[in-house]
């Protein structure tokens, strides 16, 4: 048997051709709205963060040895050491630094990653990402991204001119440019790798630098990136206390924090949409209780609780926030399921919503879990819960023969 304050709830929601009905409503779709804007932006940056995440560790190494005063010159016993250990898949020594290139008159300043030949493809991922050409290299080839390939003007089999930093921390020498062979253009969907980072040997970044042997570090890739306390303990153990070892969480730190910084923040400020939605709802039990102020004291009068008058409007608000976040949920859900398509729409007319150039990514990135709409769900439930119960204890504090004289 469905309870009194209940039944007369679903009574007061019944649609009719009222004002009333009108202005419920309108507090449904406003819940709706709000609940729908805080999945999609929510699911957005959850999804930035995690193609980020998923993009850095497609290029970068799970792991990276480095010297605690200076380079490393033992790379090779390095390297089988910590190849042999458990959960280990891939490793190499690297040299990075930033130079100078030139092509048909254009130039850029990218980042050259130099890397052993046959240790490259345990690494990293761009041997999986070429787009045009392969992954080769050897001797003095170059692997280089497709941004900087159409900024500089070079396709497969191009060469161009690679100037060592050294020409400007060495000022009393000059050092010949290093001539490089286009044999692969790689496309990571990420706009900092793919116009920012060029792949080539581990002796061409050895001739840029200065060195004659070892390497400024060791790349180490895993089965599992996310168990890095587990690896990093490993490989720590391994190459000794005078290495050290740096994760990738602790690499690219600023970015991860700064992510979930601003998805706090936005989360914060989206609230207050959700929240004034809720006082919609609040707004509509008030004018149901003034509507039906007459009715309230004639139940009062034949013996209803105070308690039950109160239930009922608490329970036409929970339904009313229900419905709203059901149908905001599932909205919201629905439009990231087409996003892509809508943001085909947009571009179609010339409205770009989402320009690599800014943005740094190749499409608008999203990720939902049922936790997190869990707790959406709950956030709303329970705000609106508690804003029901002024116009509520309102209403059961209607004296009967007050009430009655309205009649």
């Amino acid at each position: 048997m469905v309870p009194f304050s209940l039944f007369l709830a679903l009574k007061y929601l019944r649609p009719k051709r009222s004002f009333v009905s009108v202005v419920t409503l309108i507090s449904v779709l406003g819940v709706l709205l709000g609940v729908a804007i805080l999945v999609i932006v929510l699911s957005v940056m959850t999804g930035f963060d995690n193609m980020w995440r998923d993009k850095i560790l497609s290029f970068k190494p799970h792991l990276t040895v480095v010297g605690r005063h200076g380079y490393i010159d033992d790379v090779d016993l390095l390297c089988e050491r910590i190849d042999g250990l458990q959960g280990v898949t891939g490793v190499s020594p690297s040299v990075e630094t930033r130079v100078l290139i030139q092509h048909a008159g254009r130039t850029a300043a990218p980042i050259v990653v130099g890397v052993d030949a046959l240790r490259a493809h345990g690494v990293s991922k761009v041997p999986q990402s070429i787009k045009f050409g392969e992954f080769d290299v050897d001797d003095r080839n170059a692997v280089i991204g497709v941004d900087l390939a159409g900024m500089l003007g070079l396709s497969l089999g191009d060469t161009f001119l690679v100037y060592s930093p050294r020409n400007v921390t060495q000022v009393d020498e000059l050092y010949l440019p290093e001539e490089l062979t286009v044999a692969g253009i790689f496309d990571m969907g990420m706009r900092d790798f793919d116009s920012g980072f060029i792949l080539t040997s581990l002796d061409v970044g050895r001739e840029l630098v200065g060195l004659e042997y070892g390497a400024f570090s060791i790349y180490v890739m895993t089965e599992d990136p996310f168990l890095f306390e587990e690896s990093w303990e490993r490989v720590q153990q391994a190459v000794g206390p005078q290495y050290a070892v740096r994760t990738w969480k602790d690499v690219d730190r600023l970015l991860f924090d700064a992510l979930s910084h601003e998805k706090t923040m936005m989360f914060i400020l989206l609230v207050f949409i959700t929240v004034v939605a809720i006082f919609c709802v609040t707004n509509t039990l008030i004018v149901i209780t003034v509507q039906k102020t007459n009715e309230i004291g004639l139940l009062k009068a034949l013996g209803f609780t105070s308690w039950q008058i109160m239930g009922a409007f608490v329970w036409h608000g929970c339904i009313q926030c229900f419905i709203g976040t059901v149908s905001g949920v599932a909205s919201g859900v629905l439009i990231l399921c087409n996003l892509k398509r809508i943001v085909g729409w947009l571009t179609a007319i010339d409205v770009e919503v989402f320009p690599k150039g800014i943005y740094g990514l190749s499409e608008i990135p999203w990720s939902t879990s049922p936790a997190e709409i869990l707790r959406i769900a709950a956030f709303v439930m329970v705000f609106c819960t508690l804003s029901s119960l002024l116009p509520a204890w309102r209403a059961s504090r209607l004296d009967p023969v007050e009430a009655l004289r309205h009649e």
